[in-house]
């Protein structure tokens, strides 16, 4: 591309660089990579710069990967500590590679220690340790700590950059405390009120102590009834103790009960969006389902569940070659049989998705599972009688059978209630033992409704005498 061109695609791209859906234009991602291409970091410098950081974050996901390196050459100096917190975490880990141990420590200092966790956790841990010697000591002790705790825990979720003052201080002694001491954090919603040992006994407001006279004690603004958050428990079990408790930070404390640091409500809306759509990518097998991902390891994923899936249907071949005489005798069998298969298929998707939800959200329980399995047994029953006489009205009219159209109405019937049922006793029986319902529940729920679909049907048709 000419300096004619350049300028050209320039100006394209700053009449604005998002559309209407907040998301970057084709054309300005190109005006930026082509200044890269150019040689031109300063005119690639000034398209980015205007940029929000999540911003950036996008132009690199929307970068091929073999120009990420140039781009971040090209606007070093951009790519600051809140560009890396909201990036892909493929994406990051490419440009991750491509830096020094100082550079990537010098990135973790400036972010809270729950980011800077993020960006190191999944490092080589050679170069983990390498980062980790580069970091100030107190950085360092802080991630060490954090990494010490299960992924995907509120250990590993939250961050140590809190506001902790003593139950005794007064209002005053508070506010004196907050604007003398410029180390604070500064990005905080409330203060935590601890005890003696460290104990959170309650929380205030911001906004109680900026309206509270300078002589009220602490203990007389907080409120005491608060939600804490044990330093092991899952991140998706703290997203929905925020959900229910409408909650916009909450303390993590330690096996002690001791205050050990804060989760946000920014950080949750991040893991509600990420478990919602891994037990959704989980039903289909589809792993992560990130387009980032490379694709050796989407491929291990993927045919991990497709030979699972190849099994259940030669099972299900298996029980079709149990009646091949029968089928051979009547040809139409073969021609009817993966619609019964085929919408017990689809029955036992619906419920299964429903379930699934429910586990995840808390509202499936030991105490309302039988009414759960009543509900969804009642639903299978009236939407396969209406399927049945339906087919069943349908295969009369194309083929003028009535024998062959009850049996299909039977069997749309039976392997819809079928699918209810297993679309429930599946990802419930694999919760009760211990096993994640969303990664696997499909490939069974779908093997009951492949073979108890085909059987039903056959099985019918060859006690009617269809095939005499």
């Amino acid at each position: 591309m000419n300096e004619t061109e350049l300028s050209q695609a320039e100006d394209e791209a700053e009449t604005g660089q998002l559309d209407e859906d907040d998301r970057l234009k084709p054309e300005f991602v190109r005006a930026v990579l082509d200044a890269v291409d150019a040689g031109d970091t300063e005119a690639a410098r000034a398209l980015v710069e205007p940029l929000h950081p999540a911003d950036i974050a996008d132009l690199f996901e929307l970068t091929p990967h073999e120009e990420r390196a140039d781009l971040a050459k090209a606007i070093t100096d951009l790519l600051d500590a809140d560009v890396f917190a909201e990036m892909n975490d493929y994406v990051r880990e490419d440009l991750i590679d491509a830096l020094e141990p100082h550079e990537v420590a010098d990135i973790a200092s400036e972010l809270d220690t729950d980011d800077a966790v993020a960006i190191i956790e999944d490092m080589e841990e050679d170069d983990q340790k390498a980062v980790l010697r580069a970091l100030d000591p107190d950085d360092r002790a802080a991630i060490e700590e954090a990494l010490s705790y299960p992924e995907e825990s509120a250990g590993r979720l939250m961050q140590r950059e809190l506001i902790a003052v003593p139950e005794h201080w007064s209002v005053g002694d508070a506010l004196d405390y907050l604007r003398g001491h410029e180390e604070l954090t500064t990005d905080f919603w409330e203060i935590f009120v601890v005890g003696p040992s460290h104990k959170p006994v309650g929380t205030c407001q911001l906004s109680w102590i900026l309206r509270a006279p300078r002589t009220v004690s602490i203990g007389d603004v907080m409120k005491r009834e608060q939600t804490l958050v044990p330093v092991d428990m899952d991140q998706e079990e703290v997203a929905l103790r925020f959900q229910k408790y409408a909650l916009i930070s909450a303390a993590v404390v330690d096996s002690g009960g001791r205050l050990v640091g804060m989760i946000t409500v920014d950080d949750i809306v991040h893991i509600i969006s990420e478990e919602a759509g891994e037990d959704i990518l989980r039903l289909s097998g589809a792993g992560e389902g990130d387009i980032n991902e490379p694709i050796r390891l989407t491929v291990r994923t993927r045919i991990t569940w497709l030979i699972v899936n190849l099994g259940t249907a030669m099972l299900a071949a298996s029980v079709v070659g149990l009646f091949q005489g029968e089928i051979g005798r009547f040809a139409l069998l073969a021609v009817l049989m993966p619609i019964v298969s085929g919408m017990g298929g689809n029955a036992g998707t619906q419920t299964l998705a429903v379930v699934v939800r429910a586990l995840a959200t808390n509202q499936l329980t030991s105490s309302n599972t039988r009414r759960m399995i009543f509900r969804e047994f009642s639903i299978a029953a009236a939407n396969g009688s209406m399927l049945g006489l339906l087919i069943g009205l349908g295969t009369y009219l194309v083929f003028g059978n009535g024998d062959l159209a009850i049996v299909i109405a039977m069997a749309m019937v039976i392997n819809n209630v079928i699918a209810g049922l297993s679309g429930v006793l599946v990802p419930v029986g694999l919760e009760r033992a211990g096993v994640d319902p969303a990664v696997s529940s499909a490939v069974f729920v779908t093997m009951m409704t492949d073979v108890m679909g085909f059987f039903s049907f056959l099985g019918l048709a060859t006690l009617w005498g269809l095939g005499g």
